[in-house]
């Protein structure tokens, strides 16, 4: 982890209200893997925290983080120019360990597809995907590309203008069990994760299923417990130190 201050390359709207801002950054820091995140300022020193976004692509010691324009932060953030200079904080949290899997499943919805495209980014070409990507509607649809590259995807939309018509979940449990994967990773809202969390309970799936929380986060490194979450053995984990991948089984959703 380290704290450095990035050039701006380009930022730029992907879809309605999704924006992608690419960094330069001074030096290396590592590895860094699909589902870790980093913490960037706003920029004008208002905001005396910064804003966890989540890494969408690593190509050599170029970063893009994406990110929904909610709030007066993020639509602050949407300002920054090529050549403005941010301070970063990365990589922060753990990343999909996908370790020997072959076939793995990806089901994401909303901005929760944001991470999953960096391990798509970082495994491509060796490892079978098969993504279930899950959108409001086609506006809001971006990095369907990325996806692509990494297997096959089915694109949802709960309006039917794309693809599927209803969610992730419900567009994997369709061929789930037909294409039996090693491994299931997922990111999205509270809701659909606990649906996901259902729907392998209901359907007998029982492969490994690995899920990244998306929770508020102040300090982004375990010392202000804002992101705090309920593990199912009862005890409290820090969603931005102790994940923010987790065993679907691990956490209570």
């Amino acid at each position: 982890m380290k704290e450095l201050l990035a050039t701006v390359k380009e930022n730029r709207q992907i879809a309605e209200g999704i924006w992608a801002i690419t960094l330069a950054l001074p030096e290396p820091v590592g590895r860094i893997r699909g589902g870790q995140f980093a913490n960037l300022s706003v920029g004008d020193g208002s905001f005396p925290l910064k804003r966890p976004l989540g890494v969408c692509s690593v190509r050599g010691d170029d970063i893009t983080l994406c990110y929904q324009l909610k709030g007066e932060g993020t639509h602050m953030i949407a300002q920054a120019k090529a050549g403005d200079r941010l301070s970063v904080l990365l990589p922060l949290g753990n990343g999909f360990d996908l370790g020997d899997a072959e076939k793995v499943a990806v089901i994401g919805g909303g901005v929760g597809i944001f991470p999953l495209a960096a391990v798509i980014e970082e495994h491509a070409g060796k490892v079978q995907f098969y993504s279930y990507i899950g959108f409001r509607g086609r506006q809001y649809a971006c990095l369907t590309d990325v996806f692509e590259s990494g297997g096959r995807l089915t694109v949802a939309t709960d309006d039917g203008s794309i693809g599927f018509k209803g969610n992730a979940v419900q567009a994997f449990l369709r061929d789930g069990k037909e294409i039996a994967p090693d491994l299931i990773i997922s990111c999205g809202p509270p809701v659909m994760l606990r649906a996901l969390k259902a729907a392998l309970k209901d359907n007998g799936i029982t492969t490994k299923c690995l899920v990244s929380l998306e929770e508020r986060m102040g300090c982004g490194i375990g010392a202000c417990l804002v992101c705090a979450c309920k593990k199912s053995n009862g005890h409290n984990a820090r969603v931005c130190k102790d994940g923010p991948v987790f065993d679907i089984d691990e956490v209570e959703l």
